[in-house]
């Protein structure tokens, strides 16, 4: 066993959160496809991290690009409560109150799954149903700057961000432990999200683009209701969405 992984080991050990299966690899396809394979063993506590990702991906199939140096990490999350798009809201709530992450001011979230702050996106989650009460969770964390010529939008870093000699699985554990913790806000009914999303939520009140398959609605983003839908108010009053993807207008 190498030294990173018996560190990782004994960080989860401590925090009585030990998986079955914990890899750490240097390259792979996609830790996402890694777990499920390992889930279908009959396997339910599963952590994967990777180096690098030769076929990672986003949200609806998008490529997520995976150089080598940066956090890619997979999970098996299991919860009581049927699953539904909480969940991802749950999970991006409980990355940002990580310790690592404490020095860092002004982190955001931008609806439903992106890790943001005021310098464009640092990281994003990725939720895969296996069942109605299973998941698989993809977290990609950008520590140090990408290449932009590889990407079709703004990114930034945690060590962009201020975050000086980020301790990789220190944050790989706490990952990790805020994946678990977000099971437990959502088997609790997720009390209060959407005053505790709006308080974290990138482009509110600010002019927006919501796309969806047939059609893109401008308005203004009022933040999100308890359900987890999205709120975009127009000339016709204020309507709420559960599927589209938001970006500032223009």
């Amino acid at each position: 066993m190498d030294l990173e992984t018996r560190h990782l080991r004994q960080l989860l050990t401590d925090a009585q959160q030990l998986p079955e299966v914990l890899l750490l690899k240097q390259s792979t396809t996609s830790t996402n496809d890694d777990v499920r394979e390992i889930a279908q063993k009959g396997v339910n506590t599963i952590l994967v991290c990777s180096e690098m990702q030769t076929q990672g991906r986003g949200q609806h199939q998008r490529q997520w690009v995976s150089p080598v140096g940066n956090i890619y990490l997979s999970t098996l999350l299991e919860t009581r409560t049927p699953l539904d798009g909480r969940l991802a809201l749950e999970i991006a709530l409980n990355i940002l109150q990580m310790p690592s992450l404490k020095p860092i001011e002004q982190l955001q979230i931008k609806w439903p799954n992106d890790l943001y702050s005021k310098q464009d996106k640092w990281g994003g989650i990725l939720v895969e149903p296996i069942n109605t009460h299973q998941a698989i969770v993809g977290v990609g964390i950008n520590l140090m700057p990408l290449p932009q010529e590889l990407l079709d939008q703004q990114t930034t870093s945690l060590i962009q961000l201020g975050l000086t000699y980020p301790n990789r699985i220190k944050i790989i554990s706490e990952l990790y432990l805020a994946i678990q913790q977000a099971g437990q806000w959502f088997d609790h009914g997720c009390y209060n999200l959407a005053a505790r999303f709006n308080n974290y939520a990138a482009f509110i009140d600010q002019a927006i683009e919501f796309e969806q398959i047939n059609q893109t609605i401008t308005g203004k983003f009022k933040g999100i209701s308890d359900d987890g839908s999205i709120n975009i108010e127009s000339e016709q009053g204020i309507s709420n969405y559960y599927q589209g993807r938001l970006r500032l207008q223009g």
